[in-house]
């Protein structure tokens, strides 16, 4: 692996250098004003950065790659077989017989179809309230944004806390004024889902709220004031001009919310563990590649998961496109 690693990386950096070379080459025959050392000296610059990309994301994206098509068990690294598309054919069957795999493609499908409209959704009406010149909105601004700071690991524990099954849980013991019996909120498969719903959008949606900020302070004033004038109401100015201002915006943070939301691994792995109504497809992948060591397979799964990503990306960057 060592061997196979030295090359790639001298074969980026030999791609690297004729990047470089044809970068001076084509600036040369365009008659650019430009300087051959100082060309070299920012391309050395960037070169450390390029060079860590390579090592911590390209290399094993290409390894995952490989192993995809291998039969690779982690106890077993140097004896590894091509077995060609047996992986894929073996998750196309466990998928068929409706047993983990099935249930973390739909438990991931439900969070997704869940998280992000209401992040998106709270996201933006946090960012419209925050965006109002009133005395505290600072204050506001800095509280909103405070869970996106909390590493999720403590996050997931403190509302485990909060959602404990016993009368001591927050929660039951605020339902308990009101009569309602203790409930197991993070075990029932009908309550699991939406409090992970929830918890994951209550904590990302600050960091959302900011990216909608920076979209409003670039809509003119103006143009509320013309819309005014022409009699719209509230409405008429949210949809006529904050939503059009914010279109750009917006596609930026579907697209980074749906990827996100497809890898959530950390709320169910700490707040439920290996369960039918809460495994996700990262953590089923997980489990194959580092619980079972079936890395081959788990390669697999993780390229299959990465084609659907991108591809919905995609059908969503078509759909929301501005040249339309």
């Amino acid at each position: 692996m060592l061997q196979t690693s030295i090359i790639i990386f001298v074969l980026f950096l030999c791609a690297f250098g004729g990047f470089v070379a044809y970068d001076l080459a084509t600036a040369k025959r365009r008659k650019e004003v430009y300087h051959v050392k100082s060309s070299l000296t920012a391309y050395l610059m960037l070169l450390p950065a390029v060079a860590l990309a390579f090592l911590f994301i390209l290399l094993p994206i290409l390894y995952s790659l490989g192993y995809a098509f291998t039969d690779y068990y982690l106890l077993r690294p140097n004896d590894i077989e091509f077995v060609e598309l047996d992986n894929f054919v073996a998750f196309f069957n466990e998928l068929a017989t409706k047993g983990t795999l099935y249930h973390a493609i739909k438990n991931t499908a439900t969070f997704v179809v869940g998280v992000v409209p209401l992040q998106i959704g709270l996201a933006l009406l946090l960012a419209l309230f925050v965006n109002r010149k009133c005395f505290g909105s600072k204050i506001f601004k800095v509280c909103f944004f405070a869970p996106v700071v909390i590493s999720l690991s403590i996050t997931a524990f403190l509302w485990e806390q909060i959602l404990a099954p016993s009368e001591s849980g927050l929660l039951n013991s605020m339902l308990g004024v009101f009569g309602v019996p203790p409930h197991d909120w993070l075990r029932d498969p009908a309550t699991a889902m939406p409090c992970i719903i929830v918890l994951s959008a209550w904590q990302g949606c600050g960091y959302q709220m900011l990216i909608f900020l920076s979209g409003l302070s670039n809509i003119r004033k103006d143009l509320y004031e013309a819309a005014a004038l022409d009699g719209a109401n509230w409405w008429g100015k949210f949809w006529l001009v904050t939503w059009v201002g914010l279109r750009s915006t917006f596609v930026y943070i579907l697209i980074t919310v749906f990827i996100g939301a497809c890898r959530i691994l950390t709320q169910p792995m700490l707040m439920t563990g290996y369960m039918d109504h809460t495994v996700t497809l990262s953590y089923y992948m997980y489990n194959k590649g580092y619980t079972e060591r079936w890395v081959g397979y788990s390669s697999a799964v993780a390229l299959l998961m990465t084609i659907f990503i991108g591809g919905i990306t995609f059908i969503q960057r078509r759909i929301f496109r501005e040249d339309k």
